[in-house]
């Protein structure tokens, strides 16, 4: 049978309901979840087949939704808990990093939180709740911190994130909700967690990035390709545990590294991996590493504000650039 093609949020829903299906203990709660079908789509379908007792309707209160799906995960059940909007995320900050990142140490393994923090990110179509909040959490342990790129990996991260049994923060981009369109495997699908990949072979420069980045960096890598400079792609899909390893290997067959998140740049997931760069593969660069983030100030509202604020293929062009000259 030929793979599905799918959008990365039918990719999503059709990753929770493949695992509601298989394991009663799953269940899914938030705000909006159920005849709504969730913000953006998110849930879909799932209400009408799995009914109210399985997708459940919660009160605005972030803090009490997190901390109802710890104790659900502490008692053997499987919670994914959506909240609509990472930009919420400080309200629940006590409920993920001093219960569920650290309750399996404090036990001394005998508890385990086997549950999935879902919420979406980053600019969309139709601009909303914009915040990147994901890198906070990839410098808590116990934590594991995941944003797919594609519709196979959102789908096969989400049955793997499901399964895993600690925490996992799953942050979706929205603007690749309705945006891209992939191939989708059938059958038991599953994204192994604590990897990266690389999208596009390339022997020049590197370019390691998140979300929706991905996609701009495909879109520069593609431009360069017609000035006959060869970029090689790495989709940095989990956060937290960091694959360093395949991008060390990449830095040494190209000599340069760019890294491109659409969060801040200050204290972002690329400053960690530079940091990375500088211990582990300094002789092997022959330029500095140059981070590609959003500028340190308040996100702006208005349109052309905006789009002077976020990070596109126009910036990782000009990283690519300095780096070849440097």
């Amino acid at each position: 049978m030929p793979p599905r093609r799918l959008t990365f949020v039918e990719a999503l829903v059709e990753g929770m309901r493949g695992e509601m299906r298989r394991d009663p203990d799953v269940f899914l709660m938030g705000q909006d979840v159920g005849v709504m079908g969730g913000a953006m789509g998110g849930s879909k379908g799932l209400y009408d087949e799995f009914g109210p007792r399985r997708v459940r309707e919660t009160p605005i209160s972030e803090s009490a939704m997190v901390g109802a799906a710890v104790g659900a995960a502490l008692t053997g059940k499987r919670p994914i808990v959506e909240v609509s909007f990472g930009e919420f995320l400080p309200t629940c900050m006590n409920q993920i990093v001093l219960q569920a990142a650290n309750l399996h140490y404090m036990t001394a393994g005998k508890a385990s939180v086997p549950m999935v923090l879902r919420t979406r990110v980053g600019d969309g179509p139709y601009r909303g709740h914009p915040q990147c909040f994901e890198a906070w959490f990839t410098h808590v342990p116990g934590l594991k911190v995941v944003m797919p790129s594609t519709p196979a990996d959102g789908l096969g991260m989400m049955v793997a994130a499901i399964r895993d049994p600690n925490p996992v923060l799953f942050f979706e981009h929205m603007y690749l909700y309705h945006a891209i369109r992939g191939d989708v495997p059938d059958g038991d699908h599953a994204t192994p967690l604590g990897k990266v990949f690389v999208r596009r072979e390339g022997t020049d420069v590197t370019v390691a990035a998140t979300g929706w980045m991905v996609h701009k960096a495909l879109a520069a890598a593609e431009l360069l390709g017609g000035e006959g400079v060869s970029v090689e792609v790495i989709d940095v899909a989990c956060l937290a545990p960091l694959d360093f390893d395949t991008i060390a290997a990449s830095i040494r067959k190209t000599s340069r590294l760019i890294v491109a998140h659409e969060a801040w740049k200050v204290g972002g997931l690329g400053a960690e991996i530079a940091a990375e760069a500088a211990e582990r593969c300094f002789f092997d660069l022959d330029a500095p590493v140059v981070r590609v983030g959003a500028p340190q100030t308040p996100l702006p509202l208005a349109k052309p504000l905006r789009d002077r604020f976020l990070p596109g293929t126009h910036d990782i062009l000009s990283a690519i650039r300095t780096v070849l000259t440097t």
